[in-house]
C-alpha cells in the first residue's frame, strides 16, 4: 500500500534552488530531482569517496566496502522503500548518494582527528561538511559555487537525522545561506535514506566483519536479530555450505528490516493523521523508522558492532595510526602555511586560515592522506591486511 500522494515531494512544487539558472542551457528532459541526482554523481566529491573508508582503512581486498559501494547500496534501499510506499524515488536516491560526501578520510577516526585539530575554529562535522561541500566547495558551474541543489535536497541533507537543535559553524553558514528551517523533521524521503543508511550499514559490516575474520559468526549468532533470521535460513537452506549461508543471512536481515520500516511507517502515518509534506515536518516525531521490537533488536546489533568490529583489537591500532595522519596533517599545514595548496589558503583570519585546512584534508581520501603524510612529515605504519 502506498501513502497518500501528498506525502511525496514533487519537483513541480519545489521551493527551487538558490541561484536562478539559464534555462536555456541544454539539460535534457529531468526534473528538478533527477537533476540533484546527477549532479551528485558527477561530482568530485562522490568519486572520492571510492578511497575513503566505510569500516577498513585503505582497504587492500576487493571485497570489503568503501564509502562509494556503501552509498550506492544505500540508494538501492532507499530507492525500493520510496516506490513501494510511492514516494520521490529521484529524490531520495540523491540524498542517499550524497549522505556521506562530508566524510574526511579514515571514517568515524579521522573525524575525531580533525574536529580535535579545529578545536579553536568551531569544530568539524561531517554531515554539515556535507553542506558546505555541495553549497560552496563544489564549483563545476561559471555563475555561482556549490552544485545549486533543490531546497528539498539541502533540507534532507542537512535533517535527514532529525531536527538539528545546536547547529555548528558550518550547518548555520548553509542555514543562512538557504533558509533550511532546521528545527523540524524533514520530508518522508529523507527520513527513508536516514534508515536505508542504518539498514545498509547493520547488514553490510555483518558482511564484511565476517569476512574479514574479526567477527566470529557463533558470537553474533547469540544477538537476537542475527539468530532469529540464521534460523530462517537454515530452515530453508539446511544443507547450503555456511559461506552461502552467510550470504543469504545478509541479504535476509536487510529484507526483514525493509519490511519492518515499511510496515511501522504506514502505521505510524496513519496515527498521526498527516496529509501533506508540511503536515510531516510540523508532527513533531519521526514517521520512518523501526518498530519498537526491531528497534531493541537493531539496537542490540549495534552493541554487537561497536564491541567486536568497530572498537575491535584488530582495528583500534589501525583507527590510532589514521588519527595521527590526520592530526599530523593538520598540525603540519597549520605551522608551514606554504605546504598547503594556494587554492586552499585563506587570507582572512586565523578561523577562516584553519577552516580551509579543514577543508582541504576532509576532501582527501585515505591514499592521498597516507601519501602526503609521508611526502611532507614521514613514514605511515598501517598493516596490509587493511
Amino acid at each position: 500500500m502506498t501513502l497518500p500522494p501528498d506525502l511525496a515531494a514533487h519537483p513541480d512544487r519545489s521551493r527551487g534552488r538558490v541561484f536562478g539558472e539559464d534555462d536555456r542551457a541544454p539539460r535534457g528532459q529531468r526534473d528538478a530531482y533527477q537533476r540533484d541526482r546527477d549532479r551528485i554523481v558527477h561530482s568530485v566529491a562522490f568519486r572520492r569517496l571510492r578511497h575513503k573508508t566505510q569500516v577498513f582503512v585503505a582497504p587492500d581486498g576487493d571485497h570489503f566496502r568503501v564509502r562509494l559501494t556503501h552509498s550506492i547500496e544505500v540508494a538501492q534501499i532507499g530507492r525500493t522503500m520510496a516506490r513501494i510506499l510511492g514516494l520521490n524515488e529521484d529524490l531520495t536516491e540523491a540524498l542517499c548518494l550524497a549522505h556521506d560526501l562530508g566524510h574526511p578520510p579514515f571514517g568515524h577516526g579521522g573525524e575525531d582527528a580533525l574536529t580535535a585539530a579545529l578545536a579553536d575554529a568551531g569544530g568539524f562535522d561531517h554531515n554539515a561538511h556535507t553542506l558546505r561541500l555541495v553549497t560552496l566547495l563544489e564549483n563545476p558551474y561559471p555563475d555561482f559555487d556549490g552544485l545549486n541543489l533543490s531546497w528539498e535536497m539541502l533540507e534532507g541533507l542537512a535533517k535527514h537525522n532529525g531536527p538539528v537543535t545546536n547547529p555548528g559553524w558550518a550547518m548555520r553558514e548553509a542555514d543562512a545561506a538557504c533558509g533550511l528551517e532546521l528545527g523540524s523533521w524533514p520530508g518522508l524521503e529523507a527520513q527513508v535514506a536516514a534508515i536505508a543508511d542504518d539498514i545498509a550499514y547493520d547488514n553490510h559490516d555483518i558482511d564484511d566483519g565476517l569476512r574479514s575474520g574479526i567477527l566470529d559468526l557463533d558470537a553474533l549468532l547469540a544477538v537476537p536479530f542475527v539468530a532469529r533470521v540464521w534460523a530462517g535460513v537454515e530452515a530453508r537452506h539446511p544443507t547450503l555450505d555456511r559461506e552461502r549461508k552467510i550470504k543469504a543471512l545478509v541479504r535476509d536481515g536487510i529484507g526483514a528490516m525493509v519490511g519492518d520500516v515499511l510496515a511501522e511507517t504506514r502505521r505510524r502515518i496513519a496515527e498521526a493523521g498527516v496529509a501533506s509534506i508540511e503536515e510531516v515536518r510540523a508532527a513533531g516525531r519521526q514517521l520512518v523508522g523501526f518498530s519498537a521490537a526491531m528497534e531493541e533488536e537493531e539496537r542490540a546489533l549495534k552493541r554487537h558492532l561497536y564491541a567486536h568490529l568497530y572498537d575491535s583489537a584488530p582495528l583500534t591500532p589501525i583507527r590510532r595510526e589514521a588519527q595521527r595522519i590526520v592530526a599530523d596533517l593538520a598540525a603540519t599545514f597549520r605551522d608551514r602555511p606554504d605546504c598547503l595548496p594556494q587554492g586552499w589558503q585563506r587570507g582572512d583570519g586565523e578561523t577562516a586560515r584553519l577552516r580551509g585546512i579543514a577543508d582541504y584534508i576532509a576532501g582527501m581520501t585515505d591514499r592521498f592522506a597516507i601519501a602526503q603524510h609521508e611526502a611532507l612529515i614521514g613514514p605511515v605504519r598501517l598493516p596490509d591486511r587493511f
